[in-house]
C-alpha cells in the first residue's frame, strides 16, 4: 500500500497515510544507506517533521557528493528542493530545481527531468505562476509518456496538469492576477 493516498486538488500537496509513514519510518530505523536516508528524507516531509526533514536532507546531500554518482546528486538536490518548498522557501526551491531540470535535461536523464518539471511547477503552482507551471507539468507528462513511466508517475503529473489548467482557464484567477480571460 502507497503512503501516498492522493493529492489535494487546491495545493497539489500529497495525502499521506500518517500511520503507514510513521511505521515505514520504524522500519527504516537508523538504516543509513543512500536509499534508506533518502527514504527518510521524503517520509520527514510528507509527515510534516521539516526541521528534520531539512537537516536530513542537507546530511544526505553531502553524502550523496562524495559517495553516489552524479544523476542520483542531482535526485537529492530535487529531494532537498521539495523540503524547501514545504518550509515556505520558494524562491530557493525554484533556484534549485531550475538547476537541476537543466542539469537532467543537459546529461539526458529523463526520468529526473521529469521529476524535476513536476516539483519545479509545484513550486511555481505555489507561486501563483500558473501557466509557468502548466508549462512544466506538460512537460513532465510528455517525458514520462515517452519513457514509458509507470501509470501512477503519468497520472500523478496529468493530474498536475488538470488542475493548473483549471487554474489557467479560471477567469477569477486570470483577474486576481491581472490579467483577463481571452474571448
Amino acid at each position: 500500500m502507497s503512503i501516498i493516498l492522493g493529492y489535494d486538488p487546491t495545493t497539489l500537496r500529497e495525502k499521506v497515510d500518517l500511520n503507514g509513514a510513521a511505521a515505514r519510518l520504524e522500519e527504516l530505523g537508523e538504516l543509513r544507506s543512500s536509499f534508506a536516508l533518502n527514504e527518510k528524507v521524503e517520509l520527514l516531509r510528507l509527515v510534516g517533521r521539516l526541521d528534520e526533514a531539512w537537516e536530513l536532507a542537507n546530511q544526505t546531500l553531502r553524502t550523496a557528493r562524495f559517495s553516489t554518482t552524479r544523476d542520483e546528486i542531482c535526485m537529492a538536490r530535487i529531494r532537498r528542493a521539495m523540503v524547501q518548498r514545504d518550509l515556505g522557501k520558494l524562491e530557493p526551491a525554484l533556484v534549485e530545481l531550475n538547476s537541476c531540470v537543466d542539469e537532467a535535461r543537459a546529461h539526458e536523464w529523463a526520468e529526473i527531468e521529469a521529476q524535476a518539471l513536476l516539483e519545479r511547477g509545484r513550486v511555481q503552482f505555489e507561486l501563483r505562476e500558473y501557466k509557468a507551471a502548466l508549462i512544466d507539468f506538460r512537460g513532465a507528462v510528455t517525458i514520462r509518456v515517452r519513457i514509458g513511466a509507470s501509470a501512477a508517475d503519468v497520472d500523478n503529473a496529468m493530474m498536475a496538469t488538470a488542475i493548473a489548467e483549471s487554474y489557467v482557464d479560471d477567469p477569477a484567477v486570470q483577474r486576481s492576477q491581472g490579467t483577463e480571460p481571452n474571448h
